[in-house]
């Protein structure tokens, strides 16, 4: 037999997926709901706990509680580096019209807010070892966010490394305010002489820390999942390293794998 406070979310539940209780509207005081339900201000607050658990209230303090706006969906496949890849050859105009975040989402670029900030640092030792340089080797670190307009969170949290010396040829690839870049980091390679031949990527999953949670704006409970990607050129050096912390509630994984016929 269910518990009270889950026979409460139960009916708040009902109402949010049949469209009585819409995206961004406030619920009932946990007083006016327990009066509603005969039921005890705890046991409404454990009601709600276990809504906000799976994503579908938000509680603001001093406003009350709310529907929770269902966030933008990112699909994100194994065949992006070669349509990167491919759009690294474009004409600008063509490239600048499109990106992999519109690619995943559906959206356009009017649709979208960036935001990049670079800055130049010493390799630290993992670093270093995963590009096969000395430590203290000048990389130029790039942070990257992007999201919904309508939205106050990004889609992910990137970081991206490049060995500045593999790039510095072209001046143009060490100012944030050039970003973003049409055709994005295989372009911005291709304009120095670097082709990417593969792309290595490892995925894992936690929970988010405070800081991730508060960014993404996840709802308790939700895990966050974790990209390492490597990228190799054409002579089998790393020419990028870029860690990715995507929202596990709104991020969907597609893997194709085309196999050859007897």
């Amino acid at each position: 037999m269910p518990k009270a406070y889950e026979e409460i979310a139960d009916d708040l539940r009902r109402a949010i997926r049949g469209g009585e209780l819409t995206p961004g509207a406030r619920l009932p005081s946990e007083t006016e709901l327990a009066r509603r339900h005969r039921r005890s201000v705890p046991t409404v607050q454990n009601a709600l706990r276990l809504l906000s658990a799976e994503g579908l209230i938000d509680k603001r303090h001093g406003s009350g509680t709310f529907v929770r706006r269902p966030r933008t969906r990112a699909v994100r496949d194994n065949e992006r580096h070669q349509w990167e890849k491919n759009r690294a050859l474009m004409p600008e105009a063509t490239r600048a019209k499109t990106g992999a975040t519109e690619r995943e989402t559906g959206l356009v670029v009017d649709d979208l807010v960036f935001f990049a900030r670079y800055r130049q640092l010493a390799a630290p030792a993992d670093l270093a070892d995963g590009f096969g340089v000395p430590k203290g080797t000048v990389l130029l670190e790039r942070t990257y966010r992007t999201r919904h307009s309508a939205e106050t969170a990004p889609f992910s949290l990137v970081t991206s490394y490049l060995v500045r010396d593999m790039i510095a040829a072209n001046p143009d690839l060490l100012d944030e305010t050039n970003e973003p870049w049409p055709g994005g980091t295989q372009n911005q390679l291709r304009t120095v002489g670097i082709e990417v031949d593969r792309v290595e990527e490892r995925f894992t999953a936690r929970p988010p820390t405070p800081e991730e949670a508060r960014e993404l704006d996840l709802p308790a409970g939700t895990s966050v999942i974790l990209l390492r990607k490597r990228s190799y050129d054409i002579r089998d050096r790393i020419v990028d390293i870029t860690a990715v912390t995507l929202p596990g509630d709104r991020t969907e994984l597609l893997f194709t794998t085309h196999l050859e016929r007897w």
